[in-house]
């Protein structure tokens, strides 16, 4: 058997390519969208690619199963589970509980367990040569390292009131059937730490069931449903704002994009009169680069691991924009573009200098500055973390307004005071920066260093209880 395990960091989704070496078949399990990787990896190993499969309709990732098929003539296998509203909307061999899909010498068992979403699924994988015995389950969002799916981000993120009670209660459904597998069997995920996917996620790459029985807090309420409910839903990371049309686009029929794009390099003049036309201009530059030195009205969103994620939360399916980056970088920043389906990119410039416009400097504070502008009737302290962030520990008199919302909450904000905002490392304080000064802010204080400084200096912090929300 062949067995390659596809991390995409910047999303911490996996993905995976399973093959059988005797036949030379493989299928690809939750494929995301620059789909040369999986064909790279099986002509390197002698497989061709004859199956495709989803463990349920993805929120956080455009799924790339489309493009792999049209590519590859792959038969494309998905979900009929979940009732009428979770059918996908395009060719497919349907999957029920207990089918089984064969590649060569290896057959994928379908078990359905809803809870994450009402048509997830995953797959228990035999090796018939080695053993009748499973050795693997893909658990999708159902099950990860330390934590299970949350059930919320129907609601929360798509708005479909009422889901996510009836997800929590079938998540306790469906893990009273992963705890009768077999303590051996391996547990392959589909997210590692850092995915919106859950709130706990572990970073190892994978686990068995029977540590997950020992270590995973979800195995710890067998006789307390209530009780698994509301710690399921209390307290989950905001769902980032492009969830909801991931779950559309990967739901209907639409356009394909089977190659990574090329981008375009703007000329100074292109530049300026996309300026003019109100399109945006995103500086993927790391912070300190951008503060000393940026376009006024330019977004701040660093092209790092989480680009793309916060991308989603700024910009708009249908609004053309225009990047700030090294020329070296520009594929990778395509690629996680890509993702999460924003392809509508203008083009690109490398040197913000060389454009001919007056260049704006943040106003970055130090700790002291920081500390002079607390206890103030005067000034506004803005904590742009998260609420269970912020609940678990922020400096005294700070607002709470998440970055990620700031855009709908600038009446929250002063216009006449001076108004000093932080987060955890300041990444995100750049861009909530850059959000105010587009917005017209002028009096806006960076304390880059943030909640890592603040109480690795040991000044004191604000603790609120966290509570569960059912």
């Amino acid at each position: 058997m062949f067995f390659q395990q596809i991390y995409d960091k910047t999303l911490a989704q996996a993905s995976y390519l399973i093959g059988c070496q005797k036949t030379g078949e493989s299928i690809v399990i939750d494929a995301k969208r620059d789909v040369d990787t999986y064909l790279d990896i099986a002509k390197q190993n002698g497989l061709r690619i004859t199956q495709i499969t989803e463990t349920h309709i993805h929120a956080d990732f455009l799924s790339g199963s489309r493009e792999l098929a049209a590519l590859t003539g792959a038969t494309l296998y998905l979900s009929d589970e979940g009732g009428l509203d979770w059918q996908y909307e395009f060719n497919h061999v349907g999957l029920k509980d207990g089918d089984v899909i064969t590649v060569g010498n290896l057959t994928l068992t379908v078990m359905h367990t809803p809870g994450h979403t009402p048509e997830s699924i995953s797959f228990l994988l035999v090796d018939k040569p080695a053993s009748s015995a499973p050795v693997m389950l893909f658990t999708g969002d159902f099950v990860f390292v330390g934590d299970i799916g949350r059930p919320d981000l129907l609601e929360k993120a798509a708005g479909l009131v009422g889901t996510q009670d009836a997800g929590a209660r079938q998540m306790y459904q469906s893990i009273q059937r992963f705890e009768a597998l077999p303590d051996f069997l391996q547990v392959w995920p589909g997210h590692g730490a850092g995915s919106a996917c859950g709130k706990a996620l572990g970073a190892v790459p994978s686990t068995t069931v029977g540590y997950e029985k020992i270590r995973n807090w979800a195995f710890q309420h067998e006789n307390d449903p209530k009780g698994f409910v509301n710690y399921l839903l209390a307290d989950q990371p905001e769902p980032p704002k492009y969830f909801a049309m991931m779950k559309k686009l990967n739901k209907v029929d639409r356009q394909l994009i089977t190659q990574v794009p090329v981008q375009k390099k703007l000329t100074a003049e292109e530049v300026k009169e996309a300026l003019d036309r109100g399109i945006k201009l995103i500086d993927t530059r790391n912070k300190v680069a951008f503060a000393d030195g940026f376009v006024t009205g330019s977004i701040n969103i660093q092209g790092n691991n989480a680009f793309a994620t916060w991308m989603g939360w700024f910009i708009t399916y249908q609004e053309p924009f225009m990047l700030v980056a090294d020329e070296s970088k520009i594929d990778d920043l395509t690629r996680k573009l890509m993702r999460i389906g924003l392809d509508n990119v203008y083009g690109f410039v490398t040197d913000v200098a060389s454009l001919g416009i007056d260049l704006q400097k943040a106003d970055v504070i130090g700790i002291d500055t920081f500390k002079t502008y607390l206890d103030r009737d005067d000034a506004q302290v803005v904590d742009l973390r998260g609420a269970s962030e912020y609940k678990s520990g922020h400096v005294e008199g700070a607002e709470n307004i998440f970055v990620g919302s700031l855009p709908q909450h600038l009446d929250k904000i002063s216009k006449d005071k001076p108004v000093v905002i932080y987060c955890q490392g300041g990444d995100r304080a750049t861009i909530g920066y850059s959000l105010l000064v587009r917005n017209g802010f002028s009096n806006v204080k960076n304390y880059s260093a943030s909640m890592n400084e603040w109480m690795n200096k040991g000044n004191p912090v604000v603790t609120e209880e966290l509570e569960a929300t059912v």
